[in-house]
């Protein structure tokens, strides 16, 4: 197959996630989700117990514990397993889901939460991601506001790898978010896919999560579950710019659109090593 990519399938482990809110909250159901999601072929499996929807109110560390570890431990028991994500910005998941064997933290707000989160990740040598959101998910859908938003989020994550090479973070376990639909609008959201290629250009893998999402039903009319055209057209566009993770809800049709838009790239782009995948 010609081509980079790599897909990273959703375990939502919630009751209140805006796309599957408690489809698999049952750690049995999650588990064989995220399975699932692996045969489609997700390189890494996204496990999270807390909702970021616009509007989520925030989870205790022992409920978020509670939800997603059954889920992290039945799935490092298969054997050849994807590389296991957390999704979570406290340093006690974290923690736990790299014990558990996760390989890579997801945090949405890239190590602000819990500083310390940075060092664990560096200590274990563990991959990260680093997204990009302004404020926090119950109100950064209230006005947002940006000089302008390709640059000003630039900016934002080229201050947050620098935070977390200085916390011991290998450069090369690094991946970068720029948030689609975390405190953007719609026009904000369209100008980052336009101009995605001035975040691949600070040199690390960027990661795009536009599955489902509200501003693909600003535009298409289409109700959560009626998303995927939307979603699929969104990623290979992101694809052509330089994207090379795919953070999605329906790996298999995600995974062949991609695969076509790789065969036919005429000139593809290149980026600096990608987080190593860990079985």
């Amino acid at each position: 197959m010609a081509g980079d990519f790599r897909l990273m399938g959703v375990v939502n482990v919630t009751p209140d996630s805006f796309s599957d809110g408690g489809r698999f909250l049952e750690a049995d159901a999650a588990i064989a989700h995220g399975v699932r999601l692996a045969d489609e072929g997700a390189a890494i499996l996204d496990v999270g117990g807390e909702s970021t929807r616009p509007g989520a109110e925030p989870v205790s560390e022992a409920e978020e514990l509670r939800r997603v570890m059954p889920v992290l431990e039945g799935l490092a028991a298969g054997p050849d397993h994807p590389l296991l994500s957390i999704d979570t910005s406290k340093l006690a998941v974290a923690r736990a889901a790299l014990d558990a064997g996760a390989g890579l933290v997801n945090d949405v707000t890239a190590f602000r939460a819990e500083p310390g989160v940075a060092a664990l990740v560096g200590e274990r040598g563990a991959d990260c991601c680093l997204m990009h959101m302004l404020g926090e998910p119950r109100s950064m859908q209230a006005n947002p506001r940006y000089d302008d938003v390709v640059s000003d989020v630039k900016a934002f994550l080229e201050e947050r790898l620098a935070f977390a090479l200085g916390e011991g973070v290998a450069e090369e376990r690094v991946l970068l978010d720029p948030g689609i639909g975390f405190g953007k609008t719609l026009e904000h959201n369209l100008e980052l896919l336009r101009r995605l290629d001035e975040i691949v250009a600070i040199g690390r893998p960027v990661v795009v999560g536009t599955s489902r999402k509200s501003f693909l039903g600003s535009l298409t009319g289409r109700a959560v579950e009626d998303r995927l055209a939307a979603t699929i057209a969104s990623n290979v566009l992101a694809y052509a710019r330089g994207a090379s993770v795919f953070r999605v809800h329906e790996v298999a049709p995600v995974r062949d659109a991609l695969a076509v838009a790789a065969a036919t790239v005429a000139e593809p782009w290149t980026t600096s090593p990608t987080a190593t995948t860990r079985s």
